[in-house]
């Protein structure tokens, strides 16, 4: 879950290791606060993401997402892999312009967490997350199509 939240606001290998190393502190100086009011995951996840938002801020820096660098060999239908390895790292591009919490509500939203847990992570309300969750599609959307088109 960690190194998820670390590469979703990460470039660098570096960069990963040092947000990594700063959530566990954080975890490690916040866990006498923890009451058990939601579960442990959910704690988990605020953390870090306030940790990764924080620390982000305090940088000042933009940071992208890359696609992976390494992918199967034995590809059996290699055009369709590559077609899908386009499409993913045209995704990751745009995901990457999003803004901080942008990126928190997408990644909770690809890791299947339901609007209450990620209500509980993010300390934002359903609805308003739900309307979010629509803008960063249709956002998601239109960077995805500049980015296809040559625009982006």
């Amino acid at each position: 879950m960690l190194y998820k939240v670390c590469n979703m606001y990460c470039h660098t290998e570096f960069d990963r290791q040092d947000l990594f190393q700063e959530i566990v502190i954080q975890l490690w100086k916040s866990y006498p606060k923890f009451r058990g009011d939601s579960k442990f995951s959910t704690w988990l996840y605020r953390i870090a993401l306030n940790t990764a938002i924080s620390d982000l801020r305090n940088q000042k820096k933009n940071i992208t997402l890359t696609a992976p660098d390494k992918l199967p060999t034995e590809i059996e239908d290699i055009q369709y892999y590559r077609e899908k390895e386009e499409q993913l790292q045209q995704l990751h591009m745009a995901i990457g312009q999003l803004t901080e919490i942008e990126k928190a509500i997408t990644m909770l939203y690809l890791e299947d967490k339901s609007y209450d847990e990620m209500e509980d992570i993010l300390g934002i309300n359903q609805n308003n997350l739900r309307v979010k969750m629509n803008r960063i599609k249709e956002k998601l959307r239109k960077l995805t199509k500049a980015v296809e088109h040559g625009i982006g």
